[in-house]
Order: C-alpha cells, then structure tokens, then sequence
C-alpha cells in the first residue's frame, strides 16, 4: 500500500517519471518509464445531447394551474447540447417549448356565465425559451476519490439564465383573445430556472433522467392575466412573479468515439491505471548489475555484511541493525531497546549479588508521576527477573517508593499500588507467586534522600526515586 502511495504521488507530480536501471551504478546507461500526462489521452467523451418533455404547473401567480381542486395540466418539451468541463461540473444549451394552463377551467371549454363576476377566468400561455445552464454532478462531486466501484446512478443540480418568448391567451364570458406577447431578446424576456436531476446510466451512451425545475418569469403577465397590474386579474393578489414547476423525463445520449462519459467517469481512474503500470515496469527493472546475494535490498557493490539473515531489516550499507548496540543483532534480540548479552538473548541478566541487594534489577523500576503503570520500557527487565526468580530457592520482597510530592497518606497508597502491580505482573507472566510479597514504603524511602523536598533535586533524580526494587528475604 505505501509503495502504491508513494507511485500515485510521483503520478500526480510529474508527467513522466524516470527510473535509472543501473541505479547504483555510475553509468550512462538508463532505462526511463514514462507517464501520459492525464489530459492528453483521455478515455471518455464530454459531449451530449439531452431531450425529453413533461408537465409544467404555474405555482406562483394570479392564475395557478392548481385552483379550486382542479390541475389544469400543460406540456413541456426540451433539448440540450451539452459539454462537461470536468468530472463534476458541466455547461448545457437547452431550448424549452412548452404550454402552461391556469386559471378556474380550461381555455378549450367554454366559459361559465358568471365568470367575469366571481373573477374567473382561464388561461394559457406559449412559451419557447433559450438558456445557459450550469451542470453539477453532485455524485461525482462528492464520491470518495479511493472508490474504484462502478456506479449507475448519479444526483444532479442544473441553474443558469436565458431569455423568454411568450404568448399568453386568457378565456371569459367574452371569450379567449391574447394578453400579452414577449419577443425573445428583450430585457424584459430574461429569466432564471434551477432544479434537479436524478439520472440512471442504461448504457455507456444513453442515460435517462427525471428533473424537476423551477422556472422563474420575473414578469406579473406570464399567467394570461394581462400586463396592466390594476386589473382584476392582477388584483387576485400580490403576485409580481409568475413562476412555475416543470418535471420532465428524458434521455442523454452520449456524443464520441469514447467507452465511457466524463460525468460518469473516476478522476482518478487515470492515475490508478499509471500506478499499475509503473508498478508492473518497477517489477521488472534490475536495480542491481552485480546482484544482492542476501536479498537484504542493497546491491552487493554497496553491501558491508553480504551475508545478513534473512528477515533481518539493514541500513543503507547492507548492515543488520542493533538497536541497543549490544551485538544481538535485532532479529535475535528479544529486547531490543535494552542492551544484554549475547548468551542471553541480548536482554540484561539479573544476577544473585544485585537481587541480594536493596536496590536490584538496574537499581529500580521506575514510575511517571503519580502514577502506577509499568512503562513499557521496564518489561524486558521484569521478564528476565521472572526467569531468575523461578531458578532460585529464595523469597522475595517487591517495595514500592516515591518521591516527596504529597501528602504521606497519598504516597503511602500509592507505593503500594506500584508494588502490588509489579508483583502482579510477575505473577502473570510466570513468576512463582509463592516466592514474592509486596509492601510499600510511601515517601520515607528514597534513593536520594537530598531530594526532600522535591524541587531542591533535578527530575530525574525525582523519578529515581519513584520506583519499585526487590530485597532477598
């Protein structure tokens, strides 16, 4: 995985990356992998054509499609020519034609007496329209970049601005005649729309999609209730707006020579096809003109110890490492970060004389402050005076001692928690608990006994003096 990390960084980087075969050798000679800048050869189409049609609703207007129970149900139409930028934004130049119907009954039927009187009337208006709108591929703008799963279906959100040509017919007991007509490319023929989209890929060249829109007129007249705002149509209320919803089905049928779309397509399915690539290439590049006879990654020209085990981790000159510098190598050394011998694994030997003595296995375990928990650091020298412990025939006393912060109550407590725990401890990995006690002896027992109090001492005599040892019974 980090090998990969690291070639997609490279990728990202560069448009070609070179590789030198004879990489530790001071030649001329070089093999080079390169890359195809990402933009250069794409695999997917970014042009389209859209076209469906649908029911439009007046929604905001004197004169709404949906009035008294009943939907006065127009049409809608449109097609588009569309070309997505990116894999998440688009731009589409979309023609709309379509009839909206609003008003107490349709224009089509015949007008009831009483219409003018209760302010009744039908309408209806013709509309053809021409807009720009912008195209965000919510799905692919949102997918996480490190997903390589194909998906079918995708969330998108449309707004943009055009210009509106209309002719708006109203009915009464006088009959139909036009209201009001608008040519297109007027100031006053602008309007706006946004809305969504939910699309379903059928093929790689044919999408359908449901959307609903919402058609902003900026213009009182649209619903065929005439331009003069003090008419009794326009006096129903308030209305400045006539704006409407528009759903539509459609299709998009996907335009080039491509496989697959740019809005259906991973940004980063490029990069993971170079990274394979160079990975494959990496393979097979011989790093090593003279060979690795141990396999240790470091070409034997280079290679100080040319016989490392194997599993063993070198450094940069082919030499197994020590960590703790005690000649076990690490891949023997069952403590790594403590020096021992080699007849001992390279973990510290706890001998009779120390353990006979008030201060034994490396003069004390020592604690954070207040604290009780065994550094990690302090297992391997527990472990190797469990193996002493069970090879003896005496009996031991684990104490536990802090320094002089706190009350002696606290300190008293909490040494012999520390003892407690270190007893525990050794019980639990091995050690004879037949063998072992436990006491504590608070502040009263100090390696330093300058250190009283505390802040006449340097730290680290301070944490010397939190510790646990043993004594021989």
């Amino acid at each position: 995985m980090k090998s990969k990390l690291a070639i997609l960084s490279l990728a990202l980087a560069c448009p070609a990356v070179m590789f030198s075969q004879e990489m530790m050798q001071t030649t001329s000679t070089t093999e080079v992998v390169e890359t195809t800048p990402l933009n250069s050869d794409p695999r997917f189409n970014s042009w389209s054509v859209s076209f469906g049609g649908g029911v439009p609703l007046m929604q905001n207007a004197d004169l709404k499609s949906v009035s008294n129970g009943n939907t006065l149900v127009g049409y809608s139409a449109y097609f588009s020519i569309d070309k997505a930028i990116s894999h998440a934004f688009g731009l589409k130049l979309q023609y709309d034609r379509g009839e909206t119907r609003q008003g107490y009954f349709n224009t089509k039927d015949a007008a009831p007496a009483n219409a003018a009187a209760n302010l009744q009337a039908g309408a209806r208006t013709q509309y053809d329209a021409i807009s720009l709108l912008g195209d965000v591929n919510f799905s692919n703008l949102l997918r996480r970049v490190d997903s390589k799963a194909d998906y079918r279906w995708a969330i998108h959100g449309y707004a943009g601005v055009g210009v509106l040509a209309y002719r708006a017919y109203q009915k009464d007991e006088f009959g139909q005649r036009m209201m009001t007509e608008v040519k297109p490319f007027k100031f006053n023929s602008l309007f706006g729309q946004a809305g969504a989209g939910l699309k379903y890929k059928i093929t790689n060249r044919v999408d359908i999609e449901g959307r609903l829109m919402y058609v902003v007129t900026g213009d009182d007249a649209f619903d065929g209730g005439g331009s003069d705002q003090y008419s009794a149509i326009n006096r129903i209320s308030a209305k400045t707006s006539d704006n409407f919803f528009n759903g539509t089905l459609g299709l998009t049928v996907h335009l080039g020579k491509h496989s697959s779309s740019l809005m259906w397509h991973d940004p980063l399915e490029e990069v993971y096809n170079k990274v394979d690539e160079l990975e494959t290439k990496i393979d097979n590049i011989k790093l090593c003109k003279t060979g690795d006879a141990d396999n240790d990654g470091v070409c034997d020209d280079w290679d100080r110890q040319l016989d490392t085990p194997a599993g063993a981790r070198v450094d940069g000159s082919g030499v197994a490492l020590d960590v703790d510098l005690d000649g076990v190598i690490d891949l023997y050394d069952k403590c790594v970060t403590v020096p021992g011998p080699v007849e001992n694994e390279g973990c510290p030997v706890v001998s009779n004389s120390a353990v006979s003595t008030d201060e034994t296995i490396a003069n004390g375990v020592e604690f954070d402050l207040n604290s009780d928990r065994i550094l990690p650091n302090n297992t391997p020298i527990l472990n190797s005076a469990i193996s002493y412990i069970n090879s003896t025939g005496g009996t031991y006393t684990v104490i536990g001692a802090t320094d002089t912060r706190g009350t002696e109550g606290y300190n008293q407590a909490l040494s012999e928690r520390r003892a407690n725990n270190v007893k525990q401890y050794l019980i639990t990995n091995g050690a004879d608990a037949s063998k072992l006690e436990a006491q504590g002896n608070g502040k009263l027992d100090l390696k330093y006994p300058e250190c009283d109090p505390a802040s006449k001492c340097p730290e680290w005599k301070n944490k010397a003096n939190r510790r646990v040892y043993f004594k021989a019974k």
